[in-house]
C-alpha cells in the first residue's frame, strides 16, 4: 500500500511562504536544476485548468524542479516576479533568473517551451 501512495504522490511543489519559496529557488540554484514556476489563483478557472498539464510536465521532466504559487497566498512572490495575470509560467536557471515567461493557459505553447528549454540545458 505504502508504495502505492507515492505513485500518485504529486512532483510539483506548492510554495506556502516567502521563505519556502526563497528556499526552493536556492536548493535549486545550488544544484543547479532549473525551475519552472506555474502561479496560479484559485479563482482563475484557467489556471485552475491547467494543473493537471503542469502535473504532467513535472513526471516528463524529472531534472527541472516545478513549483506551484497561489498568487493570493504569496503577494509579495508575485510583485517581486512581476506578475501581472494567471496564469503565468516562468522558466528559471540560476536562481530567480527568468529566462522565458509565458502568459495565459496554452498547453501546447508551455509544453513546447519547457521541451525546448531541457534539450538546450542538456546540450550544454
Amino acid at each position: 500500500m505504502e508504495g502505492q501512495e507515492q505513485l500518485v504522490k504529486s512532483r510539483v511543489m506548492k510554495v506556502n511562504s516567502e521563505e519556502s519559496w526563497k528556499y526552493f529557488v536556492t536548493q535549486a540554484n545550488n544544484q543547479g536544476c532549473p525551475v519552472v514556476v506555474h502561479f496560479t489563483a484559485a479563482w482563475c478557472m484557467p489556471s485552475v485548468a491547467m494543473n493537471p498539464i503542469f502535473e504532467d510536465l513535472a513526471l516528463s521532466y524529472q531534472d527541472i524542479l516545478f513549483l506551484l504559487v497561489d498568487v493570493d497566498d504569496l503577494k509579495e512572490v508575485a510583485t517581486k516576479m512581476e506578475i501581472k495575470a494567471m496564469p503565468t509560467f516562468l522558466v528559471m536557471r540560476e536562481g530567480d533568473q527568468v529566462v522565458d515567461k509565458l502568459v495565459g493557459a496554452n498547453p501546447d505553447e508551455i509544453r513546447k517551451r519547457i521541451d525546448a528549454f531541457a534539450q538546450s540545458i542538456r546540450s550544454v
